[in-house]
């Protein structure tokens, strides 16, 4: 694709539109999230999801304070300096988030953060402390966390894993050629596979989960290079999105895929034995319908296990 073409405005489908985000459970999200001086990811990458699952009662909440010391290009996120030093990290936020969650009457929560690379463990131990604080309140809570990368450190990788998070995200964001021009230059493609992969050798019981953009300028075979990839280290599920162009100082969008070839994605995705896909051009890596499918896969899963469990001690006695 030439230059020209790559720096000239794609106007945005009829299909990418939605409606601004209202209602009363949104509100009151909104104002308690503002009182607890929390940030979500919702706000901060302005997902156009928002409204949907703030109205449902859901969100995804954001670690460790809104700068970001990584600069990925396609991400709103701020960005700080790690040599400079962040505003330091609420001692209380694990205790907030849980009591934040409580109010909202989850069954299914997403924790992310930000990368905290001017941190001794680029805030691992805090992350962890977050999932063991919400479990401790509702022990029944299903909880997926989205993570960075914490510079391949496969110690603090298996830190978190340690938490027992239902589900383990890691984002590889985009094919292999595009990452360079698409992420930070800490972030490395096989780094990112290594991360999911050393999950699965920790706790091959957690599933993990990875999200993939579309519309950067990528081939048909590079997306299927990737999913093989992310195949090759036992990833469980995989979403595709649209990329957005979130304002001028982003990368721009190079293509909107229609909603069937979205659907295509799914269907070889499937193909390939990912347990669950989601494809949309509206999709995001904690995507609700997601939430819904992975919250039914767990409790058959614990269900099974209990059963297992109660039928070994039937023999025993």
């Amino acid at each position: 694709m030439s230059e020209v073409i790559a720096k000239t405005r794609v106007p945005k489908p009829d299909w990418l539109k939605v409606r601004a985000p209202a209602g009363d459970n949104y509100g009151r999200i909104k104002d308690m999230l503002g009182e607890l001086k929390l940030a979500t990811v919702c706000q901060e990458a302005r997902c156009p999801n928002m409204g949907e699952c703030w109205s449902g009662g859901t969100a995804t909440f954001m670690l460790m304070g809104e700068v970001c010391t990584r600069g990925c290009k396609f991400c709103n996120v701020k960005t700080g300096n790690a040599k400079l030093g962040l505003p330091p990290v609420d001692p209380f936020e694990p205790e907030k988030v849980a009591f934040s969650i409580s109010q909202m009457k989850l069954n299914y929560v997403v924790i992310t953060s930000v990368d905290r690379d001017d941190m001794p463990d680029q805030g691992s131990d805090h992350f962890a402390r977050t999932v063991k604080t919400i479990k401790k309140l509702d022990p029944n809570l299903i909880v997926e966390i989205l993570t960075p990368d914490f510079r391949g450190d496969e110690n603090l990788v298996r830190h978190l894993a340690e938490a027992k998070p239902n589900v383990f995200a890691h984002n590889i964001e985009t094919v292999e050629r595009l990452t360079p021009k698409v992420r930070d230059p800490r972030a490395k493609y096989r780094q990112s596979l290594r991360v999911l992969e050393t999950v699965k050798e920790f706790d091959p019981t957690i599933f993990t989960k990875s999200s993939i953009m579309l519309g950067l300028g990528e081939t048909d075979e590079e997306i299927l290079q990737t999913l093989k990839d992310l195949r090759g280290v036992g990833c469980d599920v995989v979403t595709f999105g649209q990329y957005l162009q979130p304002t001028e100082k982003h990368l721009k969008v190079i293509e909107y895929i229609t909603p069937e070839k979205f659907k295509e994605w799914q269907t070889l995705a499937e193909g390939l034995g990912f347990l669950y896909v989601a494809s949309g051009p509206l999709v995001r890596s904690s995507y609700r319908a997601g939430e819904f499918f992975m919250k039914g896969i767990i409790e058959k899963r614990n269900k099974e296990a209990a059963s297992v469990s109660a039928s070994n001690s039937e023999r025993i006695s």
